[in-house]
């Protein structure tokens, strides 16, 4: 059984006269019917019942015609499939993120990348900076969002570009507001105010950049963190400001993190920026990443 002898019962199925489905098939009448007879040998039962006067489908071809006609179908798309692949406006692209980026330039990235290419399956990962890079090292995904490590630059077979810059802002328990645990200069919060309260942070091993960060801030005002917990998880960290563990030091886009209990304040003085970018490996040349850094070079997420 082949495509072209598919293709020969769909023709004499429709017409149901082996002169007229030679015809449209641009060939001979005994040609076809050697190739259905070969078909029906294959199959092991009759696909039409003859007659001098007639030709009709069996019960079985009748059943039969709407599954050939379907498999006939995907071997005609496989052309416009291929050409899709190979252009990158089909195929998949394996997506991980930091869950920092989630609050910030993740949904506006997906938004624009589903819209300009629907045909892409696109698979999405949370995971921490760390994990993502070993894994691009390993082979594993194609393009990350993370938050560098400048004190260690990246390998060299994965490339980074910058996506986006923002400024820290205090995560504070909205109790502590109230009973006057922690003051605010209006809609600020001052460093001391930070420095005095037990801090919530990110391990340093699973995001080094973010806690120097975080730590560098005290140190500029003489301080020390007295830590109260680490978590890796940003709606974790979250949480446990809501519980009244602490404070904690976000993103300003950690805003779009709403959460009972919980109350985002700007630093009264300059705010820490935190970077977050993506990174990929340079030989990795699928169609659908492409696409994916191309789409970045023109967007604009500030």
């Amino acid at each position: 059984m082949d495509v072209r002898q598919l293709r020969h019962f769909v023709a004499l199925a429709e017409t149901l006269h082996f002169g007229k489905a030679a015809a449209r098939l641009g060939m001979t009448q005994p040609p076809l019917s050697q190739s259905i007879r070969a078909l029906e040998q294959d199959l092991g039962a009759p696909l039409f019942a003859r007659t001098r006067r007639s030709v009709a489908l069996t019960a079985f071809g009748e059943q039969w015609l709407p599954h050939v006609r379907a498999a006939l179908a995907g071997v005609d798309a496989l052309g416009d499939i291929a050409r899709g692949i190979l252009s990158g406006d089909a195929g998949r692209l394996d997506l991980s993120f930091v869950s920092t980026a989630d609050y910030s330039i993740l949904p506006a990235l997906v938004r624009r990348f589903r819209r300009a290419y629907p045909e892409v399956d696109l698979v999405l990962t949370e995971a921490t900076s760390d994990v993502q890079v070993a894994a691009l090292l390993e082979g594993k995904g194609q393009i990350g969002i993370v938050i560098p490590d400048r004190a260690a630059p990246l390998p060299d077979p994965l490339a980074y570009r910058q996506l986006v810059s923002e400024p820290l802002v205090a995560a504070v328990p909205e109790s502590w507001l109230a009973q006057g645990r922690i003051v605010a200069a209006g809609e600020h919060l001052p460093a001391a105010a930070v420095i005095a309260s037990p801090l919530i942070v990110f391990p340093r091993r699973v995001a080094p950049s973010f806690h120097d960060l975080v730590t560098g801030y005290y140190a500029a005002h003489g301080s020390n963190p007295r830590v109260a917990q680490y978590a890796i998880q940003m709606q974790t960290i979250i949480s446990l400001v809501s519980a009244g563990m602490g404070i904690a030091l976000v993103p300003a886009s950690l805003h779009h993190l709403a959460r009972s209990g919980v109350r985002y304040l700007p630093l009264e003085d300059e705010a820490p920026l935190l970077e977050t970018g993506i990174v990929w490996r340079r030989d990795d040349t699928a169609p659908t990443l492409g696409n994916f850094l191309r789409m970045i070079e023109t967007a604009d997420f500030m």
